[in-house]
């Protein structure tokens, strides 16, 4: 994992479960420093639907088998995916260099051919989240100083909604999406109940340096992001930007922030528009107590992934909102447990039969440190999905028993 990514989720795990995620297994190579790095999770998932009357337009809804059976089982990994990165470091010409490639494999599936029934892989479907796949999620070199800031190219987590995902208490778990069937690489944990997936872009993007805890992003995106979606053209790059504020005072320690994305987007027979959106959250960790609070907005933006469902059929903007927010507790036995609430909500349009008109999750979990790197984690996750056609309402309940093991 890079190291924005590897400081998130060691962060996540000291939040949730009172231990650290390491550098890695570090080998010293001459002028470089290889560092290999990332986690093995898996998890055992009961899934029940309740209700299923016509949703349809919803990412993460969970319909009936083929044989009517609202009952399921399946072994997943979770919302953060197997992972494996190798990142090399060096200081040259006084200049911090830094190359990062990953590979992320999935416990449903033993197909690392991507999916052969679409023929999609790669970025080019739901941010690089495609069906029984070997994924590629991290490849890009960076450089810079700490004296003016660094420079990214290459493919990495995106920066709009960044910070949404990685507090999610549900990064070490599941959350929604472990539904009938089991051919995802990983699970929708808190996405599109509360906060749009990040997705993972090819980008070009600047940072700041740390200025006592204030860093701000901006970057230009591959205009490809809009979920392959078929009709839709992009004329110029995406822009994402974010800026954040880090404390640490006494024993109160959290972070504010903000982001947003733009992007412009023609529909086949349709004028062209901008679909734009923008985020705020907030985190705060005293003696032992952790609370999150975030909200999203925007203009065309759809629900779960950014452009998904953004636009009806006469090109005009679908709106989405929405927001979480999750209260975390040590125990004395360092178990941390934590309950979450988040909704998105997407606006109608025009037109929009079937799609879904808001998204809700309540999520109670529990995650143990067996050892320094391995964790417990059990959850049980409750999602509603209201459309915006009368009566149509899907609903389900995902209990989850698993672990999660960092190196």
């Amino acid at each position: 994992m890079n190291k924005n990514i590897k400081l998130a989720v060691a962060g996540a795990v000291l939040a949730l479960s009172a231990t650290a995620a390491n550098a890695g297994i570090i080998i010293p190579a001459g002028e470089w420093t290889l560092d290999i790095n990332g986690n093995v999770n898996g998890y055992a998932n009961w899934t029940s639907v309740d209700t299923n009357t016509g949703t349809t337009g919803s990412a993460i809804a969970v319909a009936k088998d083929a044989n009517n059976k609202s009952n399921a089982k399946s072994i997943q990994t979770g919302l953060l995916p197997a992972w494996i990165g190798f990142t090399g470091k060096t200081r040259q010409n006084d200049l911090d260099v830094e190359f990062t490639i990953s590979m992320q494999p999935g416990v449903s599936s033993d197909d690392i051919t991507g999916d052969s029934a679409t023929g999609v892989n790669g970025s080019s479907n739901v941010g690089g989240q495609t069906r029984a796949s070997f994924l590629n999620r991290q490849t890009y070199l960076s450089f810079g100083d700490k004296s003016w800031g660094s420079i990214k190219i290459g493919k990495d987590l995106g920066i709009y909604a960044s910070d949404a995902i990685l507090n999610d208490m549900t990064l070490l778990g599941v959350g929604s999406g472990a539904g009938l069937s089991s051919s995802l690489n990983s699970t929708a944990g808190g996405i599109g109940t509360g906060y749009q997936y990040a997705a993972w872009k090819g980008q070009i993007a600047y940072t700041t340096p740390n200025f006592n805890g204030f860093q701000a992003t901006v970057g230009i995106v591959n205009p490809n992001q809009m979920n392959g979606t078929a009709g839709l053209y992009q004329s110029r790059f995406g822009v994402e930007g974010k800026a954040s504020y880090a404390f640490n005072m006494n024993d109160v320690a959290g972070k504010v922030w903000a982001s947003g994305a733009t992007y412009d987007v023609t529909q086949s027979g349709t004028n062209g528009t901008t679909v734009s959106a923008y985020d705020i959250g907030a985190n705060i960790n005293v003696a032992g107590l952790g609370l999150t609070g975030y909200y999203y907005d925007g203009k065309g933006n759809g629900m779960t992934f950014l452009g998904y469902q953004g636009l009806d059929a006469s090109g005009g903007k679908r709106d989405g909102d929405g927001g979480y927010v999750q209260a975390t507790y040590t125990l004395p036995i360092k178990t941390k447990i934590g309950i979450a609430y988040g909704e998105s909500n997407l606006e109608i349009g025009s037109s929009g039969t079937g799609i879904a008109k808001s998204q809700e999750r309540i999520t109670v979990g529990a995650y143990h440190p067996l050892t320094k790197h391995l964790n417990l984690v059990a959850e049980y996750s409750d999602i509603e999905i209201e459309g915006h056609n009368a009566g149509s309402k899907n609903e389900y309940s995902t209990a989850s028993l698993g672990a999660i093991l960092f190196f």
